[in-house]
Protein backbone atom coordinates (compact mmCIF):
# COMPACT_ATOMS: atom_id res chain seq x y z
CA UNK A 1 0.00 0.00 0.00
CA UNK A 2 1.11 3.30 -0.84
CA UNK A 3 0.34 6.31 1.14
CA UNK A 4 -2.89 7.94 0.45
CA UNK A 5 -4.59 4.71 -0.81
CA UNK A 6 -8.18 4.60 0.96
CA UNK A 7 -7.64 1.09 2.08
CA UNK A 8 -5.05 2.15 4.72
CA UNK A 9 -7.66 3.82 7.12
CA UNK A 10 -4.72 5.39 8.80
CA UNK A 11 -3.96 7.34 6.11
CA UNK A 12 -4.76 10.84 6.21
CA UNK A 13 -3.12 12.23 2.67
CA UNK A 14 -5.48 12.75 -0.41
CA UNK A 15 -5.49 9.86 -2.78
CA UNK A 16 -3.35 10.37 -5.65
CA UNK A 17 -5.68 8.80 -8.20
CA UNK A 18 -8.53 10.39 -8.80
CA UNK A 19 -11.36 12.51 -6.91
CA UNK A 20 -13.93 10.19 -5.22
CA UNK A 21 -16.77 12.23 -6.82
CA UNK A 22 -15.89 11.83 -10.37
CA UNK A 23 -14.24 8.47 -10.89
CA UNK A 24 -13.72 6.28 -7.59
CA UNK A 25 -16.91 4.53 -8.56
CA UNK A 26 -16.77 3.57 -12.07
CA UNK A 27 -13.03 2.56 -11.18
CA UNK A 28 -14.29 0.00 -8.60
CA UNK A 29 -16.79 -1.29 -10.43
CA UNK A 30 -14.23 -2.06 -13.42
CA UNK A 31 -11.98 -4.00 -10.86
CA UNK A 32 -14.54 -5.76 -9.70
CA UNK A 33 -15.68 -7.03 -12.87
CA UNK A 34 -12.43 -7.94 -14.19
CA UNK A 35 -11.60 -9.92 -10.67
CA UNK A 36 -8.84 -7.81 -10.21
CA UNK A 37 -8.10 -6.04 -6.82
CA UNK A 38 -8.77 -2.47 -7.24
CA UNK A 39 -5.10 -1.78 -5.89
CA UNK A 40 -4.13 -3.60 -9.41
CA UNK A 41 -5.59 -0.65 -11.17
CA UNK A 42 -4.34 1.88 -9.19
CA UNK A 43 -0.62 0.59 -9.41
CA UNK A 44 -0.91 0.37 -13.14
CA UNK A 45 -2.04 3.97 -13.88
CA UNK A 46 0.19 4.88 -11.20
CA UNK A 47 2.89 3.57 -12.24
CA UNK A 48 2.32 3.78 -16.03
CA UNK A 49 4.66 5.95 -18.45
CA UNK A 50 2.46 7.67 -20.16
CA UNK A 51 0.35 10.73 -18.50
CA UNK A 52 -3.18 9.63 -17.71
CA UNK A 53 -5.89 12.43 -16.94
CA UNK A 54 -9.19 11.67 -16.62
CA UNK A 55 -11.88 14.80 -16.74
CA UNK A 56 -15.49 14.91 -15.76
CA UNK A 57 -18.69 15.86 -18.16
CA UNK A 58 -17.31 19.73 -16.67
CA UNK A 59 -14.08 19.41 -17.66
CA UNK A 60 -12.66 19.37 -14.04
CA UNK A 61 -9.77 17.04 -13.68
CA UNK A 62 -10.59 14.06 -11.63
CA UNK A 63 -7.33 11.65 -12.33
CA UNK A 64 -3.57 13.10 -13.15
CA UNK A 65 -1.26 10.57 -12.49
CA UNK A 66 2.63 10.67 -12.27
CA UNK A 67 3.83 10.61 -15.60
CA UNK A 68 1.21 13.80 -15.55
CA UNK A 69 3.06 15.28 -13.22
CA UNK A 70 6.51 14.68 -15.10
CA UNK A 71 4.88 15.91 -18.07
CA UNK A 72 2.58 18.67 -17.88
CA UNK A 73 4.56 19.63 -14.47
CA UNK A 74 2.00 20.26 -12.43
CA UNK A 75 1.67 18.28 -9.42
CA UNK A 76 -1.51 16.36 -8.44
CA UNK A 77 -2.64 18.94 -5.67
CA UNK A 78 -2.45 21.58 -8.28
CA UNK A 79 -4.36 19.43 -11.40
CA UNK A 80 -7.68 17.78 -9.72
CA UNK A 81 -10.18 19.83 -9.38
CA UNK A 82 -8.46 22.39 -11.97
CA UNK A 83 -10.19 23.13 -15.26
CA UNK A 84 -8.43 21.36 -18.39
CA UNK A 85 -7.71 24.38 -19.72
CA UNK A 86 -4.66 24.44 -16.97
CA UNK A 87 -2.47 22.50 -20.17
CA UNK A 88 -4.71 23.71 -22.89
CA UNK A 89 -3.00 26.62 -24.68
CA UNK A 90 -5.36 29.68 -24.72
CA UNK A 91 -5.50 29.56 -28.56
CA UNK A 92 -6.82 26.33 -29.07
CA UNK A 93 -9.17 26.47 -25.96
CA UNK A 94 -12.31 27.14 -28.37
CA UNK A 95 -11.61 24.43 -30.67
CA UNK A 96 -11.24 21.93 -27.58
CA UNK A 97 -14.36 22.83 -25.55
CA UNK A 98 -16.39 22.77 -29.23
CA UNK A 99 -14.90 19.15 -29.25
CA UNK A 100 -15.00 18.35 -26.17
CA UNK A 101 -19.21 19.30 -25.56
CA UNK A 102 -19.82 17.28 -28.95
CA UNK A 103 -18.29 14.22 -28.22
CA UNK A 104 -20.08 14.01 -24.62
CA UNK A 105 -23.74 15.15 -26.30
CA UNK A 106 -22.96 12.47 -29.41
CA UNK A 107 -20.88 10.25 -27.11
CA UNK A 108 -18.76 9.86 -30.09
CA UNK A 109 -15.03 11.05 -30.87
CA UNK A 110 -14.11 12.72 -34.41
CA UNK A 111 -10.65 10.25 -34.53
CA UNK A 112 -11.46 7.36 -31.77
CA UNK A 113 -8.21 5.32 -31.12
CA UNK A 114 -5.98 8.00 -33.00
CA UNK A 115 -2.65 9.32 -31.54
CA UNK A 116 -2.27 13.33 -32.36
CA UNK A 117 0.14 15.29 -31.74
CA UNK A 118 -0.91 18.96 -29.97
CA UNK A 119 0.15 21.76 -27.92
CA UNK A 120 -0.19 21.75 -24.18
CA UNK A 121 1.50 24.04 -21.83
CA UNK A 122 3.65 23.21 -18.88
CA UNK A 123 3.53 24.60 -15.48
CA UNK A 124 6.38 26.49 -16.32
CA UNK A 125 5.12 28.19 -19.25
CA UNK A 126 6.49 26.06 -22.02
CA UNK A 127 4.37 25.01 -24.52
CA UNK A 128 5.02 21.47 -25.28
CA UNK A 129 4.17 19.31 -27.85
CA UNK A 130 2.04 16.49 -26.86
CA UNK A 131 0.71 13.14 -28.43
CA UNK A 132 -2.53 12.15 -26.99
CA UNK A 133 -5.12 9.48 -27.51
CA UNK A 134 -8.46 10.05 -26.66
CA UNK A 135 -11.20 8.23 -25.38
CA UNK A 136 -15.08 8.67 -23.79
CA UNK A 137 -15.50 6.90 -19.79
CA UNK A 138 -19.06 5.43 -20.19
CA UNK A 139 -20.97 4.25 -16.95
CA UNK A 140 -22.93 0.54 -16.82
CA UNK A 141 -25.55 1.93 -19.31
CA UNK A 142 -23.88 3.23 -21.95
CA UNK A 143 -23.72 7.66 -20.82
CA UNK A 144 -20.57 9.67 -20.95
CA UNK A 145 -19.71 10.77 -17.73
CA UNK A 146 -16.00 11.74 -18.78
CA UNK A 147 -13.58 11.63 -20.71
CA UNK A 148 -9.61 10.76 -20.97
CA UNK A 149 -6.21 11.04 -22.53
CA UNK A 150 -2.95 9.28 -22.25
CA UNK A 151 -0.18 11.17 -23.66
CA UNK A 152 3.65 11.52 -23.82
CA UNK A 153 5.82 14.78 -24.34
CA UNK A 154 6.85 14.41 -28.31
CA UNK A 155 8.84 18.23 -28.04
CA UNK A 156 11.86 16.73 -28.59
CA UNK A 157 11.04 14.57 -31.40
CA UNK A 158 8.69 16.97 -33.18
CA UNK A 159 12.00 19.34 -33.15
CA UNK A 160 14.34 16.79 -34.91
CA UNK A 161 11.47 15.81 -37.53
CA UNK A 162 11.17 20.16 -38.39
CA UNK A 163 7.73 20.36 -37.08
CA UNK A 164 4.38 18.23 -36.24
CA UNK A 165 3.57 17.60 -39.79
CA UNK A 166 6.94 16.11 -40.92
CA UNK A 167 6.59 12.68 -42.00
CA UNK A 168 7.98 10.58 -38.85
CA UNK A 169 11.43 8.97 -39.41
CA UNK A 170 11.32 4.95 -40.14
CA UNK A 171 11.14 3.07 -37.07
CA UNK A 172 13.86 0.16 -37.77
CA UNK A 173 12.86 -3.26 -37.22
CA UNK A 174 13.62 -5.21 -34.38
CA UNK A 175 13.27 -8.72 -35.49
CA UNK A 176 15.87 -8.04 -38.20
Amino acid sequence: MTAGDPDDEASTQPRSYASPACYAQEFEAAAQAAALPLPVYRAIVEQAAEAIVFADREGTICLWNRAAQQVFGFGENEAVGANLDLIIPERLRAAHWEAYGRAFETGRLRSPGKARVTRALHRDGRRLYVEMSFALALDDAGAVIGAFAVARDCSERVAASGGPHAPAAPVPDPIR
